[in-house]
C-alpha cells in the first residue's frame, strides 16, 4: 500500500515510518519538523518520499493524501511544557489541523489511523482506563486541558466518520518511549530524567513522585498502531496501546539512576515552579488493554528496565 505518515519525522512516526517500510509499503512523510527531526527518518530517508510542510496547508494535505492508499495522522502539537507555553498554537494544530487531514482523508475514501493520547481520560480516578469510560477534566481556565479536549474533537470527528461507513480507526498512547526520543524532553519524563541522570545533574521529580504511569516501549507502540491502521477489525474503533504495568515517577527515577549508572541525586520540584500556578496532574493512569488484546491481538512485549536499558544503548550510541 501506499501509505502516508503525518507527523512521520517525530519519536513515534519515525519507528511506524520504519515498520511501515520494513512489511514492504511504499511511504510519505508530511512533518514541518517543528518536533521532529530529520535525523529520525536517516534510515528510511533514501526510500520514501519526505515533504516538510504543515498539516493546516489544505492543498498539500489534498495532494499527499490523494496519492495514498492509507493515511497514519500522527502529527500533532505535543508535550505539556509546549501546550501550556503556547496554548493558541495547540489548539489550532491539534484542532484545524487534524480536521483538514481527517476530513480530506474520509472524503478521498482512504484507510485512516488517527493517534490519540491517554490525556483523553483527564483527571479521572477509574482504574485501569477503559475506552469508553468518562472523560473528567478541569477547567478551561487550564490550559492543560485545551490538549485533551482538542484530542477529543480529533476522535470524535474520526468516529462521526466512521459512524458513515469511513474506514477510521483510534488509537491512545500511554507514554511511549525508547530510541529516538527528543534530549530536550518536550513530550517525555524518560527522556528528561535520562538526560539528566548521564549529565549526572539532579534528576526532577514533580510533586512528591508517588504519580504512577504505565510506559510503553515504542516498538511495542508501533505495533498496535500498524494492526488498528491496517487491520479491518480496527475500523470504528478505539484502542488504548500501552504496557499496564503501574510505576511511580519516583521508581522511574530511580531506575534510570541505576541503568545509567549515574551518581544523581533526585530534586523535588513542585508542578506550580515548572509550570505556574492552577496546574494540575494526574495521580494515576493505568489503561485498559483488554480491548487491545482481544480484537487485534496485541499484548505489550517489552518491560520497562528492558526497554530503558535499550534506550540508553541508542542515547549513548547517538550522543557520545
Amino acid at each position: 500500500m501506499r501509505v502516508l505518515v503525518t507527523g512521520g519525522a517525530g519519536f513515534i512516526g519515525s519507528h511506524v515510518v520504519d515498520r511501515l517500510l520494513h512489511t514492504g509499503h511504499s511511504v510519505a512523510v508530511l512533518d514541518n519538523l517543528s518536533t521532529g527531526s530529520l535525523r529520525n527518518l536517516a534510515p528510511a530517508l533514501a526510500h520514501i518520499n519526505f515533504v516538510e510542510g504543515n498539516i493546516l496547508d489544505e492543498s498539500l494535505v489534498e495532494q499527499m493524501v490523494r496519492d495514498s492508499d492509507a493515511v497514519f495522522h500522527l502529527a500533532a502539537a505535543v508535550g505539556v511544557g509546549h501546550i501550556v507555553q503556547n496554548p493558541l498554537n495547540a489548539l489550532i494544530t491539534n484542532v484545524r489541523g487534524a480536521e483538514n487531514v481527517i476530513g480530506t482523508a474520509t472524503a478521498l475514501d482512504k484507510r485512516l489511523l488517527v493517534a490519540s493520547t491517554s490525556e483523553i481520560y483527564g483527571k479521572t480516578t477509574k482504574m485501569p482506563m477503559s475506552e469508553d469510560d468518562d472523560r473528567v477534566l478541569g477547567s478551561t481556565t487550564i490550559a492543560r486541558w485545551g490538549y485533551s479536549t482538542a484530542k477529543a474533537i480529533d476522535e470524535h470527528l474520526a468516529l462521526a466518520h466512521a459512524q458513515t461507513g469511513h474506514r477510521v480507526s483510534v488509537v491512545r498512547y500511554f507514554n511511549s518511549f525508547g530510541p529516538r526520543l527528543d534530549p530536550r524532553g518536550y513530550g517525555s519524563v524518560v527522556a528528561n530524567l535520562m538526560r539528566q541522570a548521564l549529565a549526572n545533574e539532579p534528576l526532577t521529580v514533580h510533586g512528591d513522585g508517588q504519580q504512577t504511569r504505565c510506559f510503553t516501549y515504542v516498538a511495542d507502540t508501533v505495533d498496535c498502531t500498524i494492526r488498528a491502521g491496517l487491520d479491518d477489525r480496527a475500523v470504528g474503533r478505539v484502542f488504548n496501546v500501552g504496557n499496564d504495568h503501574e510505576t511511580t515517577i519516583l521508581d522511574l527515577a530511580k531506575q534510570i539512576i541505576d541503568v545509567t549508572g549515574s551518581h544523581s541525586p533526585i530534586s523535588y520540584l513542585s508542578y506550580e515552579a515548572r509550570y505556574g500556578k492552577g496546574f494540575e496532574d494526574t495521580l494515576r493512569r493505568v489503561p485498559d488493554v483488554a480491548r487491545a488484546r482481544d480484537e487485534l491481538g496485541f499484548v505489550a512485549a517489552v518491560g520497562l528496565r528492558e526497554g530503558l536499558q535499550r534506550t540508553l544503548a541508542w542515547w549513548r550510541d547517538t550522543y557520545t
